[in-house]
């Protein structure tokens, strides 16, 4: 014979919630495998791509690609640990400059987080 305790239904809560997230978690799984290929495809499409690489200068930079479509406004450079950053963009890429060098270019695609670098604050 059982004997009801206060735990019971505890347990029972736990066991119902952990069969309705099984199923989540399979997809939370999943959906995570699909970003990662897609993160892992963008990477080596940029790798392929002829994007400025991290250290020229600005002027070499717009010397080599032209005038950007739009220079976006600085951020940060209120103090030594938070550098200014500047981003301008292309049609293409995104290059993203430590005052004046570039730190890293990035693919301008709807996939990734960066289809409106001016609306991130």
């Amino acid at each position: 014979m059982v004997k009801f305790t206060r735990s019971l239904p505890i347990i029972v809560m736990l066991a119902a919630v952990a069969g309705l997230a099984g199923p989540q978690l399979a997809n939370a799984a999943q959906s995570r495998q699909h970003g990662d290929n897609l993160l892992i495809h963008r990477v080596q499409q940029e790798n392929g791509m002829n994007l400025p690489s991290r250290g020229l200068s600005m002027s070499q930079v717009e010397k080599t690609w032209g005038t950007p479509q739009r220079k976006l406004s600085p951020r940060g450079g209120d103090t030594h640990k938070h550098p200014q950053i500047n981003r301008w963009e292309y049609s293409n890429f995104i290059v993203y400059f430590e005052h004046s060098h570039v730190i890293h270019s990035v693919l301008n695609t709807p996939a990734g987080n960066n289809t409106n670098p001016a609306a991130v604050n």
